[in-house]
């Protein structure tokens, strides 16, 4: 074995002890509670988070709201989804959807080439939907366990299981296509930018029905990324079943 696969190998298996023990962690309280159990230092982190962006990103995306045009930010916004279906496909893969990856791969093939480069969203238009998927839902799709709720300064929120997954979700990233570290950073700001001005609205309105901001936040990403179920440590991502309906009583 090769010294290359010896420490793949052992990645993996700290991967798994690491997701498998913080999995378990669990706080007090509401089912968004017991899965933050570092809620005093989230807090703390979500509102230093949310000062840089009522004070830095929301004047800045304002002002380029004003000076971009909707349908040049709606481009733009394509072209940075265009290529996070191309790393759906790839997830998919992983997750043994296999006939969801070729319809996510049809649908960046088609907004390249008759999309200009992902700017048009031919896609959308012929049917093939839009299925986001990362590596962090991969690990869900495994068995893996949301795990603790954690936020990070200037990424926000995120979980164990994601925190893990995000270097190669990084990777992938619209970035990954420049070496030079000042593009790598210019495109990296456009996408936060521009995908900050197309919620500024939604973030106006959040204002005035949240009556506590971090709790809202919280259980709106966990309830996305993982599930209040009875068995927290696994991430339901199908839809469940349906019961049937009772038979009917036959009439007089």
């Amino acid at each position: 074995m090769s010294q290359r696969s010896i420490w793949r190998s052992l990645v993996l298996l700290s991967l798994a002890l690491l997701l498998g023990g913080c999995a378990s962690l669990r706080g007090p309280g509401a089912p968004g509670q017991k899965l933050d159990p570092w809620e005093s230092w989230n807090r703390k982190v979500f509102s230093f988070n949310d000062k840089l962006d009522e004070h830095v990103l929301v004047p800045v995306s304002t002002a380029y709201s004003e000076l971009v045009p909707a349908p040049v930010r709606q481009g733009i916004d394509n072209v940075f989804g265009n290529v996070n279906d191309a790393w759906s496909a790839v997830n998919l893969v992983l997750q043994g959807r296999l006939r969801a990856s070729v319809e996510q791969g049809m649908r960046f093939a088609v907004n390249t080439v008759l999309g200009f480069g992902g700017i048009l969203d031919i896609s959308t238009e012929v049917g093939l939907e839009k299925k986001s998927e990362d590596l962090g839902k991969t690990f869900g799709r495994w068995g893996f366990g949301t795990g603790a709720y954690i936020v990070w300064p200037l990424f926000g929120p995120s979980s164990v299981r994601d925190t893990v997954a995000m270097p190669a979700d990084w990777s992938a990233s619209p970035s990954l296509v420049f070496r030079e570290g000042s593009a790598k950073v210019a495109i990296y700001s456009l996408q936060t930018i521009n995908t900050r001005a197309n919620f500024l609205r939604a973030s106006q309105m959040l204002e005035g029905i949240a009556l506590d901001k971090y709790t809202f936040y919280r259980d709106a990403y966990l309830q996305r990324r993982g599930s209040f179920s009875d068995d927290e440590e696994f991430e339901v991502l199908t839809p469940a079943k349906a019961e049937p309906d009772p038979p009917t009583q036959p009439g007089p």
